[in-house]
Formats: C-alpha cells, structure tokens, sequence
C-alpha cells in the first residue's frame, strides 16, 4: 500500500474533500505565508504586541493598512506572527535585530472498544481512579475541530470548568460548549462551501478527542463491528479544542498550529494532543510543533505527538525533539477479518472493515487488467481512475492489484473488489464489500480464476478475533533513526492505533465514495495511537499533579512492556519502530525511578547543538546566552530515559552515557543495575544506588563499547533498575548509519 498523503489516520481519513483551487484565488500570487517568530514576550507591562506586530508589518510593507497582510499574532504565550510577505519583505524582516526568524508556513499532515482494556486500562473499579483531580485535568486537542453533539463530549454530570481554565468557547455559529468540552478556538481559513466554525469536518479531530478523553458511552458499534463501551483513558477529564485543520487545499497550516499553542498555554491545559506532522528532516527552528511544544514544556505541559504514517522505512520519523513524548502504532488483540469464498467453495481470509452483506451470493469474477480498452496491463491491474470499462465490470466482483484503487472499480458498477495488499496488518473502512489480501492469497484467488470458465465469488461481512498477535508495531508506523538528532532515540513509545473505534464527525463519510454518515467509525494510524498516550499522560497527572513533563515522560517509557523485535514485521528495526516498547499505564503511576530534564537541560541540549545567540532563540525564545560548559554538551548526555549513540560501522567502539534518576518511589531504598542483552559490553558506575528519601537524586554513568553493527544495523540492550519492587528499563540503542 502506498504511503498516505495529507493524513496521520490511513485509508478512513483519505476521503478528505477536494476543494476549489479558486478559493485560494483571492490571495496575491507573489506573496506566502511567512510565520516571524520573535521569542519570548517581553517582560514590560506596557508592551502591546498587537501593535508592534502591526507597527512592523507597516514598516516593511510601506503600507498604512495591513490588513490583508496580517494573518495572525502571537501574544499569549511567546511573541510573533504570521503575514502575506513577498520575498523582499521576508529578506527585511529578517534581518531585523527583534525578529529571531522568519520561515514559510507549511501545510502539515495529519496523522476504543477494546484498546484501554488491551492495555490494562480496565473499565470502572477494575482500575484505580481520582475523580475528583481527573475533572480537574483539562486535555488540549490540536486537530481539525470537534463534533460537541457526541455523546462522548456531553457535558451531563460535569461540575463547571476548572478555576484555573482561562479559554474560551469560540465555536462560531450553531456551537456550543458544556462542562466537558470547556472550550474550543478555530485558526482555519474561511472556504466556500463550509461553515467557518470548529466544527471538524474530517471526523479526524472528533476521533482524537474521544480516545484521550472522550465519556464512557455505551452499546457503541460501527454496524455492529467493535460491539461494546467506548471511553477515553481519562472520561471524567476536560477538552479544550484548537482547530487547525480543514478539508482541501488548506490542510492544516504551521501558522494556525502555533497559534494554537499560544492560546492552549495560556488557557491551562494540563496535556497537549496533536495528531500533526511535518518533514522528519525539518530543523527545529522552522518547526511549528518543536516550538510550540518548547514553551509547553517551559510552563509545565506535555506534548505528546504522533510518530508519522511511513513506516516501515527508516528515518521517517516525523517528531524529533526530545522536549515532546512521540508516538509509534501497534495494534491490540482484536482483529477485523473478511473471507472471500470462491466458487470451487476454498475460502481466503483478508482485512478490511466490510459492514456490507452479499448474502451469500457468488458473482463473476473479472480482474482489472481483462476489463479495459483503454490502458496498459499495469495501470488496468491496478484499475487506475479511467481504465475500468464499466460494461466488463458491471455487477461483477473486481480484482485490483491497488487497493487506493477500489473506489474506481465501484464507480464502474462493481459489486465487490478484492485486492492485493502488501499490508495486511490492520483494516481499513470501504465504501462498499472489499477484502485486502496478501500476495499469497490475492494469487490464489487469480489461479483460481485461471482455472475455470465461469470464476464466481463472494465477499462475505467482516469477522471479530481476538486471538491476534499483540502488541506489534504497525507496518505504517514510521521508524528511526532521528533524522535531526542522531543520538536521541525516536519514537519514544508505541500505543494501539490501528482499527480504533472513537466518535466521529457524521458531516464526514467513514471513507472516501462513502454515503453514510456516523457518530462512530473506525480509524488507524499513528494520529490514533497518539492520544492513548495523550490520555495515559493524564492519567498518571492525576496521581501526581505536580509532576513535570519530562517526569511523566520517563514514567512511560522506563514501564513499559518489552516488545520483541522477532515478532515484528521488519524486525531489524527493533527500537527504531518502538521505542521503548508499549505502554503500560498501570504500572507507569509508580515508576520508582524517573529521568528529568527541565528546561534549563534542554537549553544545554540546544547550546551543545551550537544554537547560540540569535539561534539559540529560535527554539527556546530565551535570551540567554550559552556557557562554554553548555557548548561541550554531548545530545546522548541529555537525562534521557533512552541511551542511542551512532557509531562508525563494523569499527570498534566505546560511548559513554551520563544520567541521572530521581527516587519517586519509597525512602531507605536500594537500586542495582542489571543488564539485559548479550551483545553489547555494558558497564554502569556505580552499579548500586541508595536513596535515603522521596525525589533524591543520583547520578551514574553507562559505558558500551564493543564492535559497531553493520551499516544501517542496531544493536540493543536493557538497563534495568531493580529495587525488587520496581523494574525502571532504559532501552540503550547502538547503531551504524550508513
């Protein structure tokens, strides 16, 4: 399957409507979108940043009236804005001393019945909750809107919003908001066509929100697959919405996603969603989200991102910045399956979300490539828009060796397709009766047709197992190494995101050619693994509110259960598709051991990056200048709670780490170092750790030496720290580039 474009969530999510390019007519074609990031908001009272913003734009621009220029201004949490510049323009505004930069904005992708309860996350008294803190948790989802009417967002039984809540319920029209969702904002430009509110009409956004924290609603189903009880990981939490995404040509803009950060910061979430990714290669400086998500962590809030939909190659991994918690895909138990029985009565079982019934009914069979007078072999196989003859394919079942392609083969007259997969690892919403094969299968069915005159099958309705083999990591999910930072191990940790039951925006169709229209659908992606984890951040919050995100962090990896690499599709990839395995929420609330890193280390991160001077500012808007010490700083230095370091290959080797781990576990304890992994030379100084008291600190260090891997290989091991209690794992990741 090829990979998707425009979208964290695959296949569901590729219905996004096309609109007119004429929308965008009216803005002037020598101009873009530029985002001028000025830092951190000066510390005067009477600085108004409106007016300077304004005062600027007028400067450079020569014109009285900026209007049509000014697209936005960042004034809440960090200083800037964005505007219609031409060339000339940005080349001025950039070479002033107050502006730090000027970059383009981008447009950006983005990315349970059964999912909580796979990760041990049990419904009511099975699970140890506060409610009374868990109301007081207010998650910010930046995505493309909301659907308030779900019940999943119903405000019954709610309290007001928390006193610390300081945003606001702008809607537009027909929108209201309850003491659930407490308040939503919309950065989207106006487009024909539709309202111009945060409503979410991509049912993307509405999806996210309900798995983070979405109400217990039960009896939920998709036409009665995933039968059951949705509910978020957090359902007595708040959602604060921030709207940047819409359907066509806009998608969702690197100016509207800082904005948003801007208002969710100064309104008081306490965790941020985003389901919403860039270039794996984008440096920080010109990345919306590893901006934002600095000053997030500054003021103490988490931002937990999805990993990217372009696994399973290499370096595609779109959130690098180790300040944000990034999300890789894997699946649960559950699986949804459709058989095909052929007309000589053998059976091939395939994937796909089929809630359509044939009855029992066997149709002619006729592949794309005998049902075209106009294209090529290749392009008929693959029943490429425009090949299909619709009087060879009317009220026939049709094979498609492309199964993006299914829609033509319905647009024809089809009746049912079935189609050749090269990932048959999840399933994916139809429009009308389709089976995803693999290779194997798919040319089984085409022997099958080979063989006989009158070839007939049918596809029947999906099927429920749960006797799949979880959890593994999701062909799609995109991998590491850390294109930017190549000794930061990314992803950091992977969740279930793939065939994801959650409310949905019935103003969207379940997927592409779709006539229906639903409250709850099925997705998968990473945009979908990313709020599970989103919601068991928040989770572990309401145990320990004072906690900071780099704590939280740790807690999530150093717990979470070992995947293994064998079991994975493409298992060399190991960590590099994982992290550090998959989430445990359970046992995440008592760590015993947690890395932090607070701003001032990330600071001395970036410093040890050479971001010095009027650099250094681009990410952290501070403007303090770097130490000689800081400048020596070595990225595997960070207190990391993962250990990667890239090394020549098939050289011999020698790295040393440097850590430090904060007691949150019980006083008068002993920690000893074990490693787990035999092909790497470990040593760790001191190996034994005695914590007196609650948030004392130790430090220690790691040295791995031994023969580098082959290029574009790995080598892993486990450092563990064990008090006999607590088991707090550090995957430590060597490997060769190539």
């Amino acid at each position: 399957m090829a990979k998707p474009v425009g979208s964290y969530c695959l296949l569901s999510c590729l219905f996004v409507l096309l609109v007119s390019f004429a929308s965008a007519a009216k803005y002037d074609q020598d101009k873009q979108v530029y985002i001028v990031y000025m830092g951190a908001l000066p510390a005067r009272v009477d600085y108004m940043p409106m007016s300077h913003h304004t005062s600027i734009l007028q400067q450079v621009t020569g014109e009285s009236s900026i209007e049509n220029r000014l697209v936005r201004s960042y004034k809440r949490s960090f200083n800037g804005f964005a505007a219609r510049l031409t060339e000339s323009e940005r080349e001025i505004l950039a070479s002033m001393e107050e502006v730090v930069s000027v970059f383009p904005s981008k447009k950006l992708m983005l990315q349970t019945t059964r999912s909580w309860d796979f990760m041990g996350l049990k419904e009511g008294k099975k699970t140890k909750r506060k409610p009374s803190i868990e109301s007081n948790t207010i998650i910010g989802v930046i995505d493309s809107g909301i659907y308030p009417e779900s019940d999943s967002f119903n405000g019954k039984g709610f309290g007001p919003p928390p006193k610390k809540w300081k945003g606001v319920c702008e809607g537009g029209k027909n929108f209201s908001c309850n003491n659930k969702l407490i308040g939503v904002r919309y950065y989207t430009p106006k487009l024909e066509g539709l309202p111009h509110s945060a409503r979410d009409n991509m049912g993307h956004g509405s999806h996210t929100a309900s798995t983070a924290a979405g109400n217990t609603v039960k009896d939920v189903s998709f036409y009665g697959l995933g039968n059951g009880t949705v509910r978020g990981g957090v359902p007595a939490a708040r959602i604060a919405v921030y709207k940047v995404c819409e359907p066509g040509i806009f998608g969702c803009t690197g100016d509207g996603m800082l904005s948003a950060y801007d208002d969710a910061i100064a309104d008081g979430v306490d965790i941020i969603t985003i389901s919403i990714g860039g270039d794996s290669s984008s440096p920080f400086e010109v990345d919306p989200t590893a901006i934002g998500a600095f000053h997030a962590m500054a003021k103490g809030i988490l931002t937990v991102n999805s990993a990217g939909n372009s696994g399973p190659e290499r370096s595609t991994v779109t959130s690098v910045a180790p300040w944000i918690l990034t999300v890789a895909a894997s699946n649960t138990n559950r699986a949804f399956v459709t058989k095909v029985v052929l007309g000589d009565g053998k059976t091939v079982v395939g994937r796909s979300v089929n809630t359509f019934d044939l009855n029992g009914t066997k149709y002619p069979l006729v592949y794309g490539r005998s049902a075209s007078t106009s294209c090529g072999a290749a392009s008929a196989g693959f029943c490429s828009p425009g090949c299909l003859d619709s009087k060879l394919v009317k009220g026939k079942i049709v094979l498609c060796d492309f199964e993006l392609n299914t829609d033509e083969a319905q647009s024809m007259g089809a009746v049912a397709s079935i189609t050749k997969s090269s990932r048959v690892d999840f399933a994916s919403v139809f429009s009308f009766p389709v089976s995803a094969l693999s290779e194997d299968d798919y040319n089984t069915v085409l022997s099958y047709m080979n063989s006989t005159k009158n070839p007939k099958a049918t596809v029947l309705k999906s099927d429920t197992i749960f006797k799949q083999t979880a959890p593994v990591t999701a062909t799609y999910s995109s991998r590491g190494p850390n294109a930017i930072i190549p000794d930061i191990l990314k992803p950091d940790i992977t969740a279930p995101g793939s065939e994801i039951l959650a409310a949905y925006s019935p103003d969207a169709p379940p997927s592409q050619s779709d006539t229906r229209h639903v409250k709850y659908s099925v997705a998968t992606g990473t945009s979908m693994a990313c709020p599970h984890i989103a919601g068991v951040a928040a989770y572990i919050k309401t145990f320990h509110p004072r906690w900071s995100p780099s704590m939280i962090k740790s807690a999530i990896m150093t717990t979470a259960w070992s995947m293994n690499a064998s079991t994975s599709p493409f298992n060399e990839m190991a960590e590099f598709a994982y992290g550090a395995g998959h989430v445990d929420p359970i046992t995440a609330i008592h760590p015993g051991l947690v890395y932090e890193a607070n701003k001032h280390d990330h600071i001395a991160f970036l410093c040890g990056l050479n971001y010095t001077g009027k650099n250094f500012r681009l990410i952290s808007g501070d403007s303090s200048s770097c130490t000689k010490e800081q400048t020596k700083s070595l990225p595997r230095n960070l207190n990391y709670p993962s250990m990667t370091a890239q090394v020549s290959a098939t050289k011999p080797f020698k790295v040393t780490f440097r850590r430090t781990v904060t007691n949150v576990g019980m006083p008068n304890t002993t920690y000893k170092a074990k490693v787990v992994g035999d092909n790497l030379k470990v040593k760790v100084v001191p190996s034994v750790l005695f914590f007196k008291s609650v948030y004392e600190k130790k430090s220690f260090t790691v040295t791995v030496s031994g023969n580098g891997p082959e290029a574009d290989k790995l080598m892993s091991a486990h450092l563990i720290w064990s008090d006999g209690v607590h088991s707090v794992r550090s995957p430590m990741v060597i490997y060769a580039a190539n």
